[in-house]
């Protein structure tokens, strides 16, 4: 569902904090949020600006579910035939995110309660927006998520990763692309903004296939973007370059600083008062939205080659560099073959182990045991060296201008096609009601 009927579904479930006392967007917004371990919450007066605050609504997978909803057993099947099928989206005239319309003078970012998080921020920042392209050759959209940083009242400085989907659009335009930018919205929107689709594959097609998304055209670019968005902001990625950063990554740390393009916000669209949606880096929103449409992508690879029963990457490797694969295994390379499908359905991928399926994947403690009980390094280990990495990984060599390398393992924890000695099943005592003994 859209942002605002989720609100209104948590606030009749008495799950939305409110927060009415005055609260700055200098560092204390932030705070209060990790503060309430990002459980939802809303902060309708926010110091110096008339927009709420809204943050919390991805912060664990069974608000995701409920938005979406669905239960927990549904959403990797549901995910993977997303990106499987997606649906295009109808195109509608009229839509809620352009009920006001801002240009010329009335562009001013200032108006928007954009957050300093830390005091290692080089700006103010926006890191729930939701940034949406079109390919110049093909006309397809990208949608995608870049963490935005305040110039002036109205420019951005956009961190684009090289050699991905907006970077390598920008470079086929020339050096100059339309944007649009959304904030505030739908968690099927945040979800395709957030999973990295086969080249020419409409990530808005993969939110649509979620839950219905209708888009609009844009008052200024030839983009359109979901209708129900909260906040949009169209403008054009210039030739310019500044400086972006520091600012906290999805590893918790700080990011270095970097030459960026800067982006010129020419019109502004929202809603009649409109919400402004916040995540906080580095926390569990920022690691949902990152690591979790992951899982499907890695389901779906590993079907492949054999079956796959379920994908966990782990808040232990920052939600993005480490998974745990769970198959129903029939021979006996068929962990080898899932360690390679794991890599191709995660490029940034850095570790990866294979289990069974009476391993609990969501038990940290039970994955350990299968390691312990069942892995022998000189058999079933595999490393791969100087293999493409995330930058991401601080641990990786980011030698400036190059794309960053790595070296990945995987552990194949499953039980052997032939044993010999002793058995590999854990066996349990008999169940006892206690209340038959303890009075």
């Amino acid at each position: 569902m859209d942002l605002r009927p989720f609100l209104e579904l948590l606030q009749k479930s008495g799950e939305l904090t409110k927060i009415s006392v005055p609260v700055s967007t200098e560092y204390e917004l932030a705070g209060v949020i990790n503060a309430l371990g990002e459980k939802p919450v809303f902060f309708d007066n926010v110091k110096k600006s008339m927009v709420p605050v809204v943050a919390g609504l991805v912060s664990s997978k069974e608000l995701i579910c409920r938005a979406l909803c669905i239960s927990k057993d549904q959403l990797l099947p549901k995910l993977s035939l997303a990106i499987e099928k997606p649906v295009e989206p109808d195109l509608i005239k009229d839509a809620p995110c352009q009920e006001i319309v801002c240009s010329g003078v009335d562009v001013d970012l200032d108006k928007f309660p954009i957050m300093h998080y830390t005091d290692k921020d080089g700006g103010k920042y926006i890191a729930s927006a939701v940034s949406i392209v079109k390919d110049p050759e093909t006309g397809i959209r990208n949608m995608c998520f870049h963490r935005l940083m305040v110039k002036d009242r109205n420019h951005f400085v956009a961190r684009i990763v090289e050699n991905r989907g907006t970077d390598s659009i920008l470079k086929k335009a020339g050096g100059e692309l339309d944007i649009a930018i959304c904030v505030g919205n739908s968690t099927a929107v945040l979800l395709a903004a957030a999973t990295s689709l086969p080249t020419g594959v409409d990530e808005l097609g993969m939110a649509n296939a979620l839950e219905k998304t209708d888009v609009v055209k844009c008052k200024t670019v030839d983009i359109e973007v979901p209708a129900n968005t909260e906040i949009v902001f169209e403008g054009k990625i210039t030739r310019e370059k500044t400086v972006e950063g520091p600012f906290l990554d999805l590893t918790g740390v700080v990011d270095r600083i970097r030459q960026q393009p800067v982006i010129e916000v020419n019109c502004i669209t929202h809603r009649k008062n409109p919400i402004y949606q916040t995540i906080l880096a580095g926390k569990n929103e920022h690691k949902f939205l990152m690591g979790m449409p992951k899982e499907p992508t890695i389901y779906n690879e590993v079907n492949k080659v054999c079956t796959c029963k379920d994908v966990y990457v782990t808040p232990g490797g920052c939600s993005w560099l480490h998974a745990v694969v769970q198959i129903h295994k029939t021979s006996a390379d068929d962990g080898r073959k899932t360690i390679f499908a794991a890599f191709e359905g995660h490029k940034s991928l850095k570790h990866v182990v294979v289990v069974d399926e009476d391993i609990n994947i969501y038990d940290p403690h039970d994955v350990e045991w299968a390691i312990a009980t069942r892995f022998q390094a000189d058999k079933n280990l595999i490393i791969l060296s100087n293999q493409s990495g995330s930058s991401l990984d601080p641990s990786g060599d980011l030698s400036e201008g190059k794309k960053a390398t790595t070296a990945k393992a995987g552990v194949d924890a499953t039980t052997p096609i032939v044993t010999t000695g002793k058995g590999f099943k854990k066996e349990d005592y008999i169940k006892i009601d206690l209340n038959k003994y303890v009075m």
